[in-house]
């Protein structure tokens, strides 16, 4: 067995695709731990700025909490319409391009695939963050400790929907419970009077600034990220089981119930506790040992919330490969990321977004901090877009109820095109400004892709070809010397071609002589030219010649040159062989009228 079959497991025939679709439960493991670990770090998000104002800004994390818990239901309503809607799947950028035209459907794609990305890394980085509150020491490995488990996660979903679905429910159910256990616990001890069983000491930074309404939008922008990830439902609703779109709305209603709880019910209890984010430190973290205190609950509690946010991140392992399959469909990528692995996934699509992700652990130290200004902006845009054109939708369509629908939808695209403003000002400066270069940049590489496959399908096309005619065909072996492998390949070139030229390149002109003698015996009739190599080149001069024969003939007449190949018992064998076949093709490969071909010669062990 292979290391790769042992790995990711056997290959699926293709007739098991449908089996491989989701139930509701597996699926709100695979499509909500995104969207339900955003509290871990959201509530938290919003007291570090409002920290910055001194103990009397804390109470303000209430009300901005509520909102947002009010913009969640808002968006969460209008994509229960998307899915009914359009129950292939492709979520905002399907959405965006039927309604709103191609090019705002490609500003989508982009948002989605860039949050897609930020998802896999910001999610891993703070379930390191989760690890190193409760064990201090790993705070300078962030990086090494977030890589391998980014690697778990992509071969778990090279594995296969369904399994990968199986493996990661046990965390996303964990935490729940956990968080759930949590809320419940801290506000039956509060309302009961008990205090904390470690009290949170709140530190403030020692310059304060004035609490005003950008400070107020910033806390806002910063808590916009507990919705990050409530769009993956809609974006694969191929995923479940048939009924797919029922089973879809289903599981939406049941991840934002959840979400809100969770959500408020952490803003609540930190306001209770007075709990402030502190180095090494969580605010989850902060509670659990105010409540739990440092038992095995709190542990329990900690190791649940490193889980959870570890495979958050495969909620964007669900999406991001179907969406880029989807625009490679639709040829705005490229066409191998369409394809299915031997497992039924989208495998280029996983690779693709492990190797991406990676790159901006690294490149941010695995801090959370510095990853999350990048985050929440493209999933509101791609919020705004979707909400847009179900309006248009609508209003286009003009079915049962349409007004209120399309009143719902544009509540939905009036409020994230409004948390979108905010955020992108807020967070501008921080890093922001990298996600909306980058948008543009996707876009044009989208167009591009699509435009280059366009010009194969003009150049491909049957339409006003050239009539047959007698093709005139040369064959060229290159020999380096006169050996079995030559002569096999030159009675190959005399089947396929009538004129057939042996060339030999004169890189030491004192076995000349030795060649030309060796090839009266052995060259079966066929030609010797001999070319000169003044700089000791054994590809240049051979091109030279082949451009020389291609000059000045008809366009349909082709060279064939046909190389003799060794190919040795052992991989590592081949190292002891220049690999001149290798260079010859690489030179000759964007040549027109010139065809390569190996004539393998094969060594036995």
């Amino acid at each position: 067995m292979s290391w790769k079959r042992w790995l990711l497991g056997t290959p699926l025939e293709t007739e098991r695709f449908r089996e491989e679709r989701l139930r509701v439960p597996i699926a709100l493991a695979v499509f909500s731990s995104d969207a339900l670990s955003s509290v871990a770090y959201a509530t938290e998000e919003i007291l570090l700025v409002l920290s910055i104002a001194g103990a009397s800004a804390l109470h303000y994390s209430l009300p901005i909490s509520a909102v947002i818990a009010l913009l969640l239901w808002v968006v969460i309503i209008s994509y229960r319409q998307t899915i009914y809607a359009y129950p292939e799947g492709g979520g905002s950028y399907i959405v965006a391009r039927e309604n709103l035209g191609t090019l705002w459907g490609l500003i989508a794609a982009a948002a989605l695939l860039l949050d897609y990305i930020l998802t896999v890394a910001v999610s891993t980085a703070a379930g390191v963050a989760a690890m190193t509150s409760a064990f201090p020491g790993l705070l300078h490995y962030r990086v090494g400790v977030g890589l391998p488990f980014l690697f778990l996660l992509a071969v778990g979903n090279l594995r296969g929907v369904r399994q990968s679905g199986r493996i990661f429910a046990v965390p996303t159910y964990m935490f729940i419970f956990s968080m759930t256990s949590l809320i419940v616990a801290g506000i039956v001890r509060a309302w009961l009077g008990y205090p904390a069983v470690e009290p949170p000491v709140a530190t403030f930074p020692d310059i304060q600034h004035p609490l005003n309404l950008w400070l107020l939008m910033k806390a806002f922008s910063a808590g916009c990220a507990a919705l990050t990830g409530i769009e993956a439902v809609s974006n694969g609703v191929q995923a479940f089981r048939r009924p797919e779109s029922r089973n879809a709305a289903v599981t939406l209603m049941i991840m934002a119930g959840i979400l809100a709880f969770f959500f408020l019910g952490t803003s609540y209890l930190a306001h209770v506790y007075v709990v402030v984010p502190g180095v090494g430190q969580t605010v989850v973290s902060q509670l659990g040992r105010a409540i739990f205190g440092a038992g095995p609950l709190y542990y329990l509690m900690q190791i649940a919330t490193a889980a959870i946010l570890m495979v958050a991140a495969n909620t964007a392992f669900a999406d991001f490969p179907r969406l880029s399959s989807i625009l490679a469909r639709d040829r705005f990528l490229p066409r191998q990321l369409a394809n299915l692995g031997d497992r039924l996934v989208y495998s280029n699509g996983i690779l693709i977004l492990a190797g991406s992700a990676g790159f901006l652990l690294i490149l941010f130290g695995g801090n959370t901090h510095r990853l999350i200004p990048l985050y929440a902006v493209g999933v509101f845009l791609a919020f705004t877009l979707s909400q847009a054109g179900m309006v248009a939708r609508h209003l286009r369509l003009k079915g049962e109820r349409y007004r209120l629908h399309a009143l719902i939808n544009a509540a939905g695209a009036t409020a994230t095109g409004a948390a979108l403003l905010v955020i992108a000002t807020t967070k501008f400066l921080q890093g922001a400004w990298i996600v909306i270069l980058l948008i543009p940049l996707f876009v044009i590489f989208f167009l591009r892709t699509h435009r280059h496959y366009f010009y194969v399908r003009q150049q491909l096309s049957l339409r006003e070809i050239e009539p047959e005619r007698p093709l005139r065909h040369t064959a060229i072996v290159p020999i380096s010397a006169v050996n079995r492998a030559t002569v096999y390949a030159v009675r190959y070139a005399k089947s396929i071609a009538h004129e057939v030229e042996a060339v030999h390149v004169a890189i030491d002109p004192a076995r000349v002589d030795q060649i030309r003698e060796q090839w009266k015996a052995w060259g079966g009739g066929v030609p010797l030219r001999v070319l000169e190599s003044h700089y000791r080149s054994m590809v240049q001069p051979l091109v030279d010649h082949i451009d020389d024969l291609m000059h000045g003939r008809r366009r349909n007449e082709m060279v064939t040159v046909v190389l003799p190949e060794f190919v040795t018992a052992h991989w590592w064998e081949g190292l002891f062989h220049n690999q001149s076949a290798f260079l010859i093709k690489g030179a000759l490969l964007f040549r027109p009228g010139v065809v390569v071909t190996s004539v393998p010669f094969h060594f036995s062990r």
